[in-house]
């Protein structure tokens, strides 16, 4: 895989299983990352792989999800530490809808849908800018829609990586494809570009 850095395992145990530039693993039943602002014990139990970076980048997949119950997904993730943390979803909904969806962790998590896909595949991406942060998705890979613009202030090492949840299931595959890491600085927030 095209990293610049080595990934380490966050959550629960897993077997992530690497081919020919492709990253898979199928998360175990009821794992998710939410920590409720309800006041709901936190979910820290999805397995992860992340790693540092440092400076500006652009991380991106394609995300193809054996969507089986609502929340199972694909993502992509920044890490700060358990309370400080966001996620980009290729997401099942409630209705069996595969959607793109965020949530951005100060404390307690957020949630907010983007759009849905009509399909088992999607790509999605992070990318770093300064202190900002831009989540994107494609349903090409080349045309990218803008799904949130936020900041993740904190004082932990930055990571960045790849994660599978089911959070009502009973597990969900995940492969992330077509992997790329670029250290570069996004020209456009809004268009992607």
């Amino acid at each position: 895989m095209p990293l610049p850095f080595a990934l380490r395992p966050l959550g629960e145990a897993a077997e992530w299983r690497r081919g020919d530039g492709t990253l898979s693993v199928t998360a175990g039943p009821r794992t998710d990352w939410f920590v409720d602002p309800g006041g709901r014990p936190a979910t820290m139990s999805a397995p992860a792989l992340v790693g540092p970076v440092d400076g500006d980048f652009l991380l991106g997949a394609r995300v193809a999800v054996d969507f089986r119950a609502a929340f199972d997904a694909g993502v992509l993730v920044l890490w700060r530490g358990e309370r400080t943390w966001a996620k980009l979803c290729f997401e099942s909904s409630p209705e069996a809808q595969p959607m793109i969806v965020s949530v951005v962790t100060r404390g307690v998590s957020d949630d907010a849908n983007a759009f849905t896909v009509d399909g088992r595949e999607v790509w999605l991406r992070i990318a770093r800018i300064g202190d900002e942060f831009a989540f994107h998705a494609s349903t090409d890979g080349r045309r990218w829609e803008l799904v949130r613009h936020f900041a993740l202030d904190g004082t932990g090492e930055l990571q960045i990586g790849f994660e599978a949840q089911s959070p009502t299931g009973d597990g969900c595959g995940v492969t992330f494809s077509d992997i790329r890491f670029e250290q570069r600085r996004l020209d456009d927030i809004r268009s992607g570009a």
